[in-house]
């Protein structure tokens, strides 16, 4: 006689974006039964569709006893958090022992702290780190990193926000706060690497899955493809067994003739989580197992391919808006 499982309750934030819905598509695929809550600061977003309940983010300040008691509440409905933006990743990071009613579906605490700030991740990203300084004058910038043209990149933020190509000392003066960093350009943009590995918290991971890449406008991955690379892999598992990840983790690399460069880390899921369960490693079914069992996740058959992110319209009709357009 088969046995039901219970269903599991996962709260899914920042479901109006793409990576809270590639959380939510990876609960849908993971053979578990779930139930899907939805977290978003946008009432209206379209991923509250996909998801079996759906709580808006309350207008109130984050610093405020509101919000976290916005966050209790949920804690008591969820077996377990997963959070798809940044800023809840650092708020719960943050309020780890407030929300002790159910499980946070977070990275460590150090690796988050080196997401927060873009110069500590150079800092600890040893051989594959890219020349870069601190904002400095033009004269200091060219004598240090060589010739421009660099990139300015602020050292808090996400994706590619914020992130200017400087030919000349006039366009540091126009885009410096004191706050940025002057890299190096490394690489060309077709070889560009993102990796989707998960950690055990012990310095081992899961074997990666490596996509050569092309960006989008945003920021964000439009084109995919599954390949082999030992170079890129080698740099993914050595960071890994040095920074000990925690759950999902996701590293950016490119790569110049022989070397491989490291871009950034990002201490949770990436905007290529669907894409990743597509090809057979599903991130989102080893955080379940992992964050509310304690089991190590089985190795994953990965399939080669390539992904395409498309635009699609979501069309709402009202019942009575038909209009005669005949006359």
């Amino acid at each position: 006689m088969s046995v039901e499982r219970k269903e599991i309750a996962v709260m899914v934030t920042g479901v109006g974006a793409v990576i809270g819905c590639g959380i939510v598509e990876g609960l849908r695929t993971s053979g578990r039964p779930v139930k899907v809550l939805g977290v978003d600061r946008n009432p209206g977003c379209v991923g509250r569709d996909a998801c079996d309940e759906f709580y808006p983010k309350p207008r109130v300040p984050e610093e405020s006893e509101a919000y976290l008691d916005f966050w209790r509440g949920l804690a008591d409905e969820a077996d377990l958090v997963l959070p798809g933006i940044d800023e809840d990743v650092f708020y719960l990071d943050a309020h780890r022992g407030e929300l002790t009613a159910t499980r946070l579906g977070l990275n460590s605490r150090e690796l988050i702290d080196l997401a927060r700030d873009k110069w500590l991740q150079i800092a600890a990203a040893g051989e594959w780190a890219i020349p870069t300084v601190c904002e400095k004058d033009w004269e200091e910038c060219v004598e240090l990193l060589g010739p421009p043209p660099f990139l300015l990149k602020p050292r808090c933020g996400s994706g590619s926000r914020g992130i200017v190509r400087l030919e000349n000392a006039g366009d540091l003066v126009r885009h410096a706060d004191g706050f940025n960093m002057i890299q190096r350009i490394v690489g060309r943009d077709d070889c560009e690497f993102t990796v989707g590995m998960f950690g055990l918290g012990d310095g081992r991971s899961m074997a990666p899955l490596i996509f050569r890449r092309e960006l989008s406008t945003s920021g964000h991955t439009r084109f995919a493809e599954v390949v082999d690379d030992d170079d890129v892999a080698r740099a993914a598992v050595a960071l890994g067994r040095c920074l000990q990840p925690v759950g999902p983790t996701n590293y950016q690399f490119r790569k110049d003739g022989a070397r491989t460069w490291l871009l950034e880390i990002n201490p949770r899921f990436s905007s290529t989580t669907a894409m990743r369960a597509a090809f057979g490693y599903n991130e989102v079914a080893m955080a379940l197992g992992f964050y509310l069992d304690g089991q190590e996740p089985a190795a994953s058959t990965i399939r080669k391919g390539r992904a395409r992110r498309v635009a699609v319209d979501r069309v709402e009709l009202e019942f009575d808006s038909r209009v005669d357009a005949g006359h």
